[in-house]
């Protein structure tokens, strides 16, 4: 076996595996750990799905067996990318409250308005909880600047200017 940065070639399995690291906080592996236990404890009712399903007889013509297996398919594929994010995570530490990085929290204010925004890694981003990546428009925008600067973000609505009032 040989590696070339993170690019590791196994000789035995003739593949190319790249180590991608997910960077997520405490908060969010807590949240991927708790979703993780939920997903395992279903294999069983999908499991029992599938075998109720198979009793209705010829599994081609079998609507029920089709949901159950698809069902099936999407609970795997997820406990696979969460084991994955898990096994591969970094955690973020908290940000630096001298200027917006991973982890920080950021008030912003437009007008009279205050938003507040926890800059996360792409994994847990979640727009509606405030939760907005570090690779995300808002984010690239915010990255790096410090209390009182003004920052114009481009949204869908137009362009936005914002002050950065407070980083926590």
């Amino acid at each position: 076996m040989w590696c070339y940065r993170s690019t590791f070639y196994d000789e035995k399995e003739e593949k190319y595996k790249m180590k991608k690291r997910y960077q997520i906080t405490v908060e969010g592996r807590s949240e991927l750990e708790a979703e993780l236990k939920i997903l395992i404890g279903r294999r069983g009712e999908v499991a029992a799905k599938i075998a109720e399903a198979r009793d209705f007889g010829d599994l081609s013509e079998n609507a029920e067996y089709e949901v159950a297996r698809e069902e099936q398919g999407l609970v795997e594929t997820r406990i696979a990318d969460i084991e994955d994010i898990l096994k591969n995570a970094e955690i973020i530490k908290n940000g630096s409250k001298s200027k917006v990085a991973l982890g920080s929290k950021v008030e912003l204010k437009t007008g009279k308005k205050l938003i507040t925004y926890s800059i996360v890694g792409p994994v847990e981003a979640d727009p509606l909880e405030g939760k907005i990546s570090n690779e995300s428009p808002i984010g690239v925008a915010l990255f790096g600047k410090k209390v009182g600067d003004d920052v114009s973000i481009v949204t869908p609505k137009g362009k936005v200017n914002y002050e950065i009032v407070k980083i926590s």
